[in-house]
């Protein structure tokens, strides 16, 4: 089974079948297994085999290098701040003075240290086994949740459904999301695929075919290779043959169009094709939202937004929706808008209800837009703040909150039979906004809370290889969003026991690695007030995460840990970092309720060094399940909610269950599912 099918299972809970598995074979990898990751199998015990051990070393981590400070923490805390000073940039000097990364860098002042056996109490970790047969029904599965998703997908999530549509020489026949149909068609190489899109959308997969394959993706400095013109004009040949465009839809990007169809010497072949390039070329039309924009310029709300909805459809109006209430001047005006705004489609209802949730205060906001799989934002200038129009009444907010959630309420209702909803997902987000994240064990939808258990303190991890310098940082953030940074600039002086830093090696190509220990009752002593506590990666010797090996997470340790200072029995969560950028949200901790947040965050840019740039946007993710979580939403498909497991038809819960024939559970990462279910 190829290498990405088992690192998803794995992140499922699941690890597969072996047939030469013999009772002997079987014996030893369960202990090896119980050893190494701590992990207990539940179902099919019998059939486990030592492949399996690979498949978890490689996904909770293996081969892991040495922090600068070996003992670490313990023998970090002893340095003086001097002492700290001085292993940094001695270290420095050998490393970017001197550009010899060849070796691993390590303390100078350090004590030796020898750690005890470990003997700490981690967590069991629970995992089946399960047949190659019931391997492929969930792939099969996971293949039609993803293709179901109108949201992109995330880069881990794509390369396997890409993998698993090549194995199974499969052409999707139905694909809700343009941004999944245009990186397939340009995985695939296969034009038939442009059954998936209409015409608008050769703008989007042009601009994917410069994000995956040159360096310059400037739309209007095109120099295309000779394979991809012919498959941009095979695309247009079949689109205009199936009739699959309006003229007016592309008239907004008309000089992206005309700069296309002059660098492809485009030749048209049918009617439709020669009418269509006559209007790019000569413009005669007016776009959708130049008619549009005229309209609310005129103060016509009502005209402007039937325009918009007949030309762009009501994707359009929803888009738009907050400008159209915010130039509304009367009732009538703000019920119109809303009934032009009606859809049943669940994930539009649920990010509009976040979005009217989360957005429309008095605080100075900060605009999100992931484009091609990267996280774009602006944040709010004061100058912006004082002469923002698109701003709501509250009664409006409220009169929308509860129009979207009834009509929200009326879209999932009966799409499942009797539901068993455990309490504990109400702290589980829905898997929205998952483009810019990346994927592995223990990842949860950006905005999930996770309680953290007392007596244990988080350590935070990176470590990496094909690259100098990575490093981990730590931002503290109040309830303003002001920040206090801890990072490998400011720890020489900050080392204490509610927080510890392992220290900045970088060691080249051969791999490095840093921590971050938190104890959270002694780090809310110290700094009370810090009210989160985010963990950030980035790349320091200029280049993006794509381009190294990199993988981050955290362990639950005892305050006085024993072992490695790497240990994977501990580990809950460690995931690849492979975005095309600098710079990484990893998770966050709230530090008044104890809990875990999770972030996931590939932010577009370049940016060096963490602690630069305004990091309040956060604190939206921070709230997000308060606006809706997946023990609402999968109360809100049910035909009926159930109190017991044994009356249910489909129970959503992480716990171990024994289902009943028939029974279907659902945990918080069967993410595939949640997407069908949100686009059923």
């Amino acid at each position: 089974m190829h290498q990405l099918y088992e690192d998803y299972l794995f992140s499922q809970g699941c690890l597969v079948a072996d047939s030469d598995t013999t009772e002997a074979n079987a014996a030893e990898a369960l202990l090896a297994l119980a050893h190494y990751a701590n992990i207990r199998i539940t179902a099919h015990a019998e059939l486990a085999n030592l492949h399996m051990l690979e498949v978890a070393a490689r996904n909770l981590g293996c081969n892991v290098p040495q922090p600068f400070y070996r003992g670490f923490p313990k023998t970090a805390r002893k340095l003086a701040p001097e002492q700290l000073l001085f292993d940094q940039l001695s270290h420095y000097i050998t490393t970017y003075g001197r550009g010899d990364f060849s070796q691993a860098g390590h303390s100078l002042f350090e004590e030796s240290y020898e750690r005890v056996a470990f003997a700490e109490n981690a967590q069991p970790k629970l995992y089946a086994i399960i047949t190659k047969q019931e391997a492929d029904e969930r792939l099969a599965r996971m293949a039609k949740g993803f293709l179901a998703s109108t949201r992109p997908l995330s880069d881990a999530n794509f390369a396997l459904l890409a993998r698993y549509l090549r194995d199974q020489d499969a052409v999707p026949s139905y694909c809700a999301s343009k941004d999944t149909a245009c990186r397939l068609l340009l995985s695939l190489r296969d034009p038939n695929l442009a059954s998936l899109l209409v015409l608008p959308d050769v703008i989007r997969l042009l601009e994917w075919m410069l994000e995956s394959s040159y360096a310059d993706t400037r739309l209007n400095k095109l120099n295309l290779k000779n394979r991809d013109r012919k498959l941009l004009t095979a695309v247009l040949d079949r689109l205009f043959e199936r009739g699959a465009f309006s003229t007016m839809a592309c008239l907004e990007k008309r000089r992206t169009w005309c700069g296309l169809l002059h660098h492809l010497h485009y030749r048209p072949r049918c009617d439709a094709a020669r009418e269509f390039c006559h209007a790019v070329r000569t413009h005669q039309e007016r776009s959708a939202y130049a008619e549009f924009e005229r309209l609310m310029a005129g103060g016509r709300v009502i005209e402007a937004a039937d325009a918009l909805r007949a030309s762009k459809g009501q994707t359009a109006v929803l888009r738009n929706l907050c400008y159209l209430l915010s130039r509304c001047s009367n009732g009538d005006e703000v019920s119109h808008i809303l009934q032009a705004a009606t859809t049943t489609n669940k994930i539009a209802l649920v990010q509009l209800i976040q979005h009217l949730y989360l957005h429309y205060g008095s605080r100075p906001r900060t605009f999100r837009f992931v484009h091609l799989n990267k996280m774009r934002r602006h944040a709010e200038t004061e100058l912006e703040q004082s002469h923002r129009k698109s701003q709501l009444d509250a009664n409006v907010s409220m009169q929308a909150l509860l129009f979207f959630g009834d009509a929200l309420a009326k879209s999932c209702f009966g799409t499942l039979g009797k539901v068993y909803a455990d309490r504990s997902l109400r702290s589980i987000a829905l898997p929205l906004q998952e483009a810019a994240s990346q994927g592995g064990v223990g990842t949860l939808p950006r905005g999930s809370r996770l309680p953290l258990p007392t007596g244990k303190k988080l350590r935070a991890f990176v470590y990496w290889e094909l690259v100098d310098d990575i490093d981990l940082s730590c931002i503290g953030l109040d309830e303003k969003g002001t920040a206090t940074e801890f990072s490998w600039r400011t720890m020489a002086g900050m080392q204490s026991a509610g927080i510890t830093y392992s220290g900045d090696q970088t060691s080249g190509y051969h791999g490095g690695s840093e921590y971050f220990d938190v104890d959270l009752p002694a780090f809310r002593g110290q700094y009370p007030e810090c009210r989160y506590l985010v963990f950030c990666a980035n790349v320091y010797s200029y280049g993006t995460f794509a381009s190294c090996t990199c993988r981050a997470g955290y362990m639950l340790r005892d305050t006085d840990d024993t072992g490695e200072v790497f240990e994977p029995k501990t580990v809950q969560s460690s995931f690849t970092v492979n975005c095309g950028s600098s710079m990484a949200h990893l998770f966050a901790l709230d530090l008044i309720e104890n809990a875990f947040v999770w972030l996931n965050v590939a932010e577009n840019g370049y940016r060096s060094v963490a602690g630069t740039g305004n990091m309040a946007f956060l604190l939206d993710y921070m709230s997000i399940t308060n606006a809706m979580n997946l023990y609402e939403f999968a109360c809100l498909l049910a035909s009926k909610t159930v109190s017991t497991l044994q009356e249910a038809d489909v129970v959503f819960s992480d716990a171990e269950v024994d289902l009943h024939e028939g029974q279907e559970q659902i945990h918080s990462y069967d993410t595939a599912r949640i997407f069908e279910l949100l686009n059923a």
